[in-house]
């Protein structure tokens, strides 16, 4: 019983390790992408905040800093409570 209690936990153990290790590698991601499509922004923090959300839900940010939306439907497609586009 010790033993098939001790498997499964280091059985949990090695998934949680690789879940967490995806989810940071995510992370990167989007912040570097975010990084070079704000680098021009006049409010960068702001900028890089809302393209943080929007790459987090759509795992894409389009290239340049300004205008490519088409290359991101779901990063096009986001909008605020008023309407209006919510990625930058």
């Amino acid at each position: 019983m010790k033993v098939a209690f001790v498997a499964v936990l280091l059985i949990c153990l090695v998934l949680s390790s690789s879940l967490f290790e995806v989810s940071m590698a995510g992370s990167a991601f989007c912040s570097s992408k975010c990084a070079k499509r704000c680098s021009r922004a006049g409010m960068k923090d702001r900028c890089t905040r809302f393209c943080g959300i929007c790459c987090s839900k759509c795992r894409c940010v389009p290239s340049g800093t300004y205008g490519n939306k088409h290359e991101c439907p779901c990063y096009r497609d986001m909008k605020n409570s008023k309407g209006k586009p919510k990625c930058p």
